[in-house]
């Protein structure tokens, strides 16, 4: 099956990428692999990232790409696949990722949203920092290590007590 996917060069995108176990915690258990491996990738193939967080079993990030590139699917599947070299082989897989040579760590498919405008921006933004809240891993966006949240107190464009308030995603058609 094909999916298309909005590729604009030099865009800004929003993302999903989940584990394939959602009952596991493979991403925050090996945070250090998860962000040396994105640092190797960017290093080979640049990007900036606007916002991240890492939660066990899933993550969201915006990503702006280098202008003239589009390849977003590029980096991901070898975030993915070097994470998971990282990794024990003690994963169940099944026999149609054994037939394809793959892992059983990933979900194979992830979502991406074309960012359209400042507001659009700033609402994905707010989804990623309050994501840990929300999916009741903390009490307060600054108590989640694994977030951009902390870059953006850092650089005061969040105050640190930002998202204690309850926060209604509905607006935003986050359906998660």
């Amino acid at each position: 099956m094909y999916y298309r996917r909005a590729l604009q060069p030099g865009g800004c995108y929003f993302f999903t990428v989940n584990i394939a176990d959602r009952d596991k915690t493979l991403l925050v258990s090996h945070i250090e692999l998860l962000r040396e491996v994105v640092r190797q990738v960017k290093l080979r193939h640049p990007f900036q990232i606007d916002a991240m967080v890492v939660l066990p079993e899933h993550l969201h990030a915006i990503w702006t790409l280098p202008e003239g590139d589009a390849d977003f699917s590029k980096r991901w599947g070898l975030i993915k696949a070097n994470f998971s070299r990282g990794l024990a082989k003690n994963e169940s897989i099944s026999k149609s990722r054994m037939l394809k040579g793959e892992r059983g760590i990933w979900q194979r498919r992830y979502w991406d949203h074309l960012i359209r405008d400042a507001e659009d921006y700033r609402r994905h933004v707010d989804y990623i920092h309050f994501n840990p809240v929300k999916h009741g891993f903390a009490q307060r966006c600054a108590d989640w290590p694994y977030s951009s949240f902390h870059r953006y107190v850092s650089r005061d464009v969040l105050p640190i007590n930002w998202g204690e308030r309850v926060m209604d995603f509905s607006e935003y058609g986050f359906g998660e």
